[in-house]
């Protein structure tokens, strides 16, 4: 028997908006040391390990990913950083870092993102 407790695991790429958005949150909010983060580069043997241990518990590999409580796998970035932000009492409204780049950077990135979408779709229609 162990006496060591679960350290909730979150595993993000790099590069990912919405992996910066989960470690914003953790590193604001002052929750960075109670997790342990599974970084990796996209492209690398570390992705793939990281992949092939996740896959068994989410129904789609993506990221970022959570391993919240043992058993318990969270693949959205708000539903980490509602578990998170539950568990520490702070609210991610209250946090200026993680509000500037949530309403800032982020939001402007997911709406390029889906222009861009919206765009190949209309080329590939014509």
């Amino acid at each position: 028997m162990t006496n060591e407790t679960f350290k909730p695991i979150v595993y993000l790429k790099e590069n990912c908006p919405f992996c910066l958005k989960v470690r914003l949150f953790l590193l604001e909010s002052g929750l960075a040391s109670e997790v342990e983060s599974r970084d990796f580069v996209p492209g690398t043997a570390r992705e793939q390990e990281i992949r092939t241990e996740l896959l068994p518990h989410v129904d789609k590999v993506s990221f970022p990913c959570a391993q919240l409580e043992p058993g318990r796998y969270v693949t959205e970035s708000d539903d980490i950083v509602a578990f998170f932000a539950a568990k520490a009492g702070r609210d991610p409204a209250r946090l200026p870092v993680y509000r500037n780049y949530v309403d800032g950077v982020f939001a402007m990135s997911m709406k390029l993102w889906k222009e861009n979408q919206d765009l190949k779709k209309a080329a590939s229609a014509a």
